[in-house]
């Protein structure tokens, strides 16, 4: 199957079969495409919660709206997307040391140059921490588009969701201690017997409506 036709075949799962779990080498698979999505300038500002047992979810559904509830419950596994609070010295150090260390430069200056480059453009959107979260949340939804396409190539169900509380949220899950602030979620699973959706046709504007060629 090629892209064209996974991006048509994916819908958003609204019940999941709660018997059915992604396989170890799957789920592994997703979690190499979220380590391996793209962010502006190699920032990476994110953190991934992954929350897999009944306990869990149970533990974060307070800060779910209700409606969504069972997209919680009844997925395999559930991403808690998160943006950092803060672009830190540390944080600099840590990316271009591990850019250095996968060989990513052929010379000093050229370590510096990508360095630099990134403290200017993290600058440009670390005037306030609400800018900087702003800014994070673009990057972290990049990942998310990823996610749920390999999702569907790999014939797993997702669901994305920004039906919840993230001041809540952050709140169970001691978030802002740890300098995170919660984003957006996602669920993971196969879809129940029942999923209204599974059968819905698509629904998108035609092609003359969304580009405009020059």
């Amino acid at each position: 199957m090629d892209i064209a036709e996974i991006s048509k075949k994916r819908f958003t799962t609204k019940h999941y079969n709660k018997e059915k779990k992604i396989s170890t080498q799957d789920i592994q698979k997703l979690y190499e495409v979220l380590k391996n999505a793209p962010s502006s300038v190699n920032s990476q500002p994110w953190h991934f919660i992954i929350v897999e047992s009944d306990e869990a979810k149970k533990r974060i559904l307070p800060a779910i709206l209700e409606f969504n509830h069972a997209r919680i419950e009844g997925a395999s596994q559930v991403v808690i997307f998160c943006a950092k609070l803060g672009f830190s010295e540390e944080r600099f150090q840590e990316l271009i040391e591990q850019e250095d260390n996968d060989r990513r430069f052929s010379s000093e200056e050229l370590k510096k140059q990508n360095d630099e480059g990134r403290r200017y453009f993290v600058g440009l959107n670390n005037t306030s921490e609400e800018k900087l979260v702003n800014w994070e949340s673009k990057q972290i939804y990049i990942a998310l588009g990823q996610l749920l396409l390999a999702a569907a190539s790999l014939k797993i169900d997702s669901t994305p969701i920004e039906g919840f509380i993230p001041e809540k949220l952050d709140e169970i899950l001691n978030l802002k201690e740890k300098g995170l602030t919660s984003v957006v979620i996602a669920s993971l699973g196969y879809h129940d017997e029942n999923d209204y959706n599974a059968s819905l046709p698509k629904s998108r504007l035609p092609e003359d409506k969304l580009f405009t060629f020059l």
